[in-house]
């Protein structure tokens, strides 16, 4: 056995030991100056009077139909089971609890909000979002379309605000899909915003804005600033990005134009919902990214108009268990299609004594005109973490292995000016390599790179992976997504394993959720999930018989006035929550 706890048994306490180790016996996580034995017997006093005053929260008629045993009788069998078979009968029972409170929160303050809020309806003329389509340089896929279609038909036809999630994988075309949101409340002469995570993501909005309307746009001599033409509506329509870093004078006539309700559309980051923005003829935001905004920052972008419709945009595909449960309160809609020419992306995970080869590999690609990312998890060296650092190693590439090439370095320290530049110039090919830090994971489009080397892989996630990879095979060519780890532990063994095996997002979310956990997923925090202690939300089927029971008990009750106990506590949740997330 390793490290095992063991008790002595003193001829005092001799029968209490024996009753006590008769049965399976908790380890606890202990501070200093408290043993087993005595936090064994504060957990067991406490308990004791605490089980035969515990509240049961369910009706008895969800106990019956799910087959779950009393609150009390299950508090008492998580830390003290006659056996295995009693402890996951408890742990269920518990885990039952905290999942049916956690989805009748979703669903009891959904239906609320569908009660209390009325829609602001967009009536775009007939044949602007028609125009739109046509000068796009490419078709709709079959999903995109259809995607479209609901989004149009929340804004133009619900009676209730658009709440609704479009997830899809690398490369499914939700820009698109967002930028048909903007221009058909822009058309039905609204306002709109959406707001990115990061300065880099909200300027590649920007220009891939810029280059989907370039047919449609007027000359322009501000960088910040574009306007088009979409007949048959009359009015150009303003486009501006505003950023933290925006120079002063651009920020106030940006503020400006948007109090005034000129700027139809403002792209930027979290600088929108700042004090001193305000836009007041917003009818539409959308969020991208949207596990890296809190509950707060996304309830003051939606606090800039009379109850707009929010649209969110995941760029990870999220397993169907946490759209259940995270994204409960929004309506769902799935871009399954990534656009026709794309080739599969080839992936391989390399030990060190390939980096050379690797290299060389690299080095061909380039003298065919291509380009290449390299990708390290830190920007300076660590004392502490056995990784290569962008800056040392970008030097390292420069001098010793590519000194003939144009290599640029991009991380997260740099001014704004500065990674600007450096995109433009890996965009426009002017280098041939670009050495980053996790800065360019989402967002970033240049179809001529068709080479993603990830160093140190084994320090980031299995979604990050993903997501780097998804930076290449964005144009016709071949594309490789090479990961070099240096001594990976099990765990990143197997999500190297799985990049080399699973080209598909959705395939891939649901593996790095049985990998890591949900409470790991997204960041409970930032997700709005809340800590579950017994529940484990890969557990489908307690997860589907949670909703079920929660749904009838909605039906039956919809205002819970008849469960105080439950109302109670989906309250506290959502406290909790709020808090933890701001």
């Amino acid at each position: 056995m390793d490290s095992p706890s063991y008790e002595e048994l003193t001829e005092s306490s001799a029968l209490e030991k024996l009753v006590e180790h008769g049965h399976l016996f908790p380890i606890y996580p202990l501070t200093e100056g408290i043993t087993q034995q005595t936090m064994r017997k504060i957990v067991r006093e406490a308990l004791s009077k605490a089980v035969s005053h515990a509240k049961e929260l369910m009706p008895s008629g969800i106990l019956q139909r799910n087959r779950l045993i009393a609150l009390g009788k299950a508090l008492w069998q998580a830390h003290y089971p006659d056996n295995i078979e009693a402890y996951e009968t408890a742990r269920r029972r518990l885990a039952f609890d905290e999942l049916f409170i956690l989805l009748l929160r979703v669903l009891y303050f959904r239906t609320k909000s569908n009660v209390a809020e009325s829609s602001i309806s967009l009536f775009p003329p007939e044949g602007a979002l028609e125009t739109f389509i046509s000068s796009l340089p490419f078709e709709l896929t079959n999903a995109q379309k259809r995607v479209l279609e609901e989004v149009t038909q929340d804004l133009i036809s619900s009676k209730k605000p658009m709440s609704r999630l479009i997830q899809g994988d690398v490369g499914s075309g939700k820009t698109v899909i967002a930028l048909a949101a903007l221009v058909t409340a822009a058309t039905s002469s609204f306002q709109s915003a959406i707001m990115a995570p990061t300065e880099i993501l909200a300027e590649q909005h920007f220009l891939t804005v810029t280059n989907l309307l370039q047919g449609l746009t007027e000359p322009s001599v501000k960088q910040h600033l574009i306007s088009i033409r979409l007949p048959p509506y009359s009015k150009p329509i303003l486009i501006g990005l505003l950023l933290g870093n925006t120079p002063a004078r651009a920020k106030r006539e940006l503020q400006a134009m948007l109090y005034e309700g000129t700027l139809d559309i403002v792209i930027g980051t979290h600088a929108i919902i700042q004090e001193n923005v305000s836009i007041p003829n917003l009818a539409l935001a959308i969020v991208d990214e949207q596990h890296r905004f809190g509950v707060k920052q996304r309830a003051a972008l939606r606090e800039h108009g009379k109850q707009p419709h929010m649209l969110v945009m995941s760029a990870t595909p999220i397993p169907r268990t946490l759209t259940l449960t995270l994204y409960g309160d929004l309506d769902l809609s799935t871009l399954d299609e990534l656009p026709p020419g794309r080739q599969p992306i080839r992936t391989k995970a390399v030990g060190p004594e390939r980096r050379s080869a690797v290299h060389d590999f690299v080095r061909r690609e380039i003298a065919s005109g291509k380009q290449a990312f390299f990708i390290y998890p830190l920007i300076d060296e660590s004392d502490s973490i056995n990784a290569r650092a962008t800056i040392k190693e970008h030097h390292r590439l420069s001098t010793d292995i590519f000194p003939d090439l144009q290599i640029g370095l991009l991380h997260g320290r740099m001014p704004t000016s500065e990674k600007k530049d450096v995109m433009d110039r890996f965009r426009s090919g002017e280098l041939n390599i670009l050495v980053s830090t996790a800065v360019i994971e989402v967002g970033i489009d240049v179809p001529n790179a068709t080479v993603m080397l990830i160093e140190s892989a084994d320090r980031f996630g299995l979604a990050q992976l993903h997501q780097f990879r998804g930076r290449v095979g964005r144009g016709s060519q071949t594309s490789y997504c090479i990961m070099i780890a240096e001594s990976p532990s099990e765990d990143a063994k197997e999500r190297l394993l799985a990049m080399e095996k699973i080209t598909d997002g959705f395939e891939l979310a649901e593996v790095d959720l049985q990998l890591r956990g949900a409470g790991d997923y997204f960041g409970t925090r930032q997700s709005g999930l809340p800590n579950l202690r017994m529940a484990r939300l890969a557990d489908t089927n307690l997860l589907s018989l949670a909703r079920e029971e929660a749904n009838i008990l909605l039906e039956s009750d919809p205002e819970l006035s008849n469960h105080p106990l439950i109302l109670n506590e989906i309250n506290e949740m959502r406290d909790t929550i709020a808090g933890e997330a701001g």
